[in-house]
């Protein structure tokens, strides 16, 4: 299969696209101007890595004439940043995608794939684990513009035939986690921790959060691309809860030692617990997380100590 992946030489992106490499796809890498590969490819693997603007009708176009699919992985917003702009949330990223299914339609593309948010889509939870069928109500600009591409999405698959499948992933941590950008708590106390950095927890530490391994996003998004079925909204999650506390237990067993914390006032957009059920997934796309928490922190710890040059 000819897979586009926009946003695949990013973190979750990069994980993906080696595994489709591994299944024999041929890959289309879409990243930014000056973006390099983020490693070399070998000469039996079939990877084209353009460059261009996803808000170019042109650009995007052109990368999405001849694929068989597309991977949609960008965002150019965090959950925590995006409600300061969220004029700007709505037009690099909704709009974008409205151009990108557009340019589908022209070119006949007819399957999507679209990393939503885990995270934010839900809100404040009714009950636990949240569950695809759980009401949404996203308290931040970035949570309300994923909501908003699935929703279109679904309108495209309807109006013009295009399978659209949605992948509501939770807090995804692991190999070539950007922590530079605040990008995850595992990635951002994993490196604070190896540097001798005191880590910052915002609250009493009681947030909890349900933790899955960048390759087990990618799995999900390789059975995804096959899914031929009736339903469109997935919940990509380890379906258990770890409090920001226990988190830091963790890292420090994995590390062998004690990690120095700041405690700061709590902040008003975090909400107390999100924990989902991914049990449609294991019905339907036969998915269920391979990696638990202690070896993904194990995996991860292992890869940033190789970058740090610890």
């Amino acid at each position: 299969m000819k897979i586009l992946i926009f946003g695949g030489g990013g973190f979750i992106g990069s994980a993906i696209a080696d595994r489709l490499l591994a299944d024999g796809h041929s890959l289309r890498i879409f990243e930014r101007p000056r973006v390099e590969a983020y490693r070399k490819f070998e000469t039996t693997e079939s990877v084209e890595w353009v460059t261009g603007d996803l808000m170019s009708k042109h650009d995007v176009t052109e990368a999405i004439d001849g694929m068989d699919a597309v991977l949609h992985l960008v965002s150019t917003t965090l959950p925590k940043t995006s409600n300061d702009d969220p004029i700007y949330d709505v037009q690099s990223n909704l709009v974008a995608t409205l151009q990108m299914l557009e340019a589908m339609v022209a070119k006949g593309v007819s399957r999507i794939v679209f990393i939503s948010s885990g995270g934010t889509v839900y809100g404040a939870p009714n009950y636990l684990p949240v569950d695809e069928k759980h009401p949404t109500d996203p308290q931040v600009s970035y949570g309300i513009t994923k909501l908003a591409i699935e929703k279109y999405l679904l309108m495209y698959q309807h109006l013009h035939g295009i399978k659209a499948t949605v992948l509501r992933v939770t807090n995804p941590y692991g190999e070539r986690q950007r922590v530079e950008t605040a990008q995850g708590a595992v990635g951002v106390f994993l490196s604070r921790a190896l540097k001798n950095e005191s880590i910052q927890v915002w609250g009493d530490g009681s947030v909890t959060r349900d933790y899955i391994y960048v390759s087990d996003v990618a799995e999900a998004f390789a059975l995804a691309l096959k899914y031929e079925g009736p339903h469109s909204v997935f919940n990509i999650s380890s379906g258990k809860g770890v409090s920001i506390n226990e988190l830091i237990e963790r890292i420090e067993t994995v590390l062998g030692g004690a990690i120095d914390k700041l405690y700061l006032a709590g902040r008003s957009y975090d909400v107390p617990i999100n924990v989902l059920d991914n049990t449609l997934a294991a019905q339907e796309l036969n998915w269920t997380p391979k990696v638990d928490l202690e070896e993904g922190l194990n995996l991860t710890s292992a890869w940033m100590k190789r970058t740090l040059g610890k």
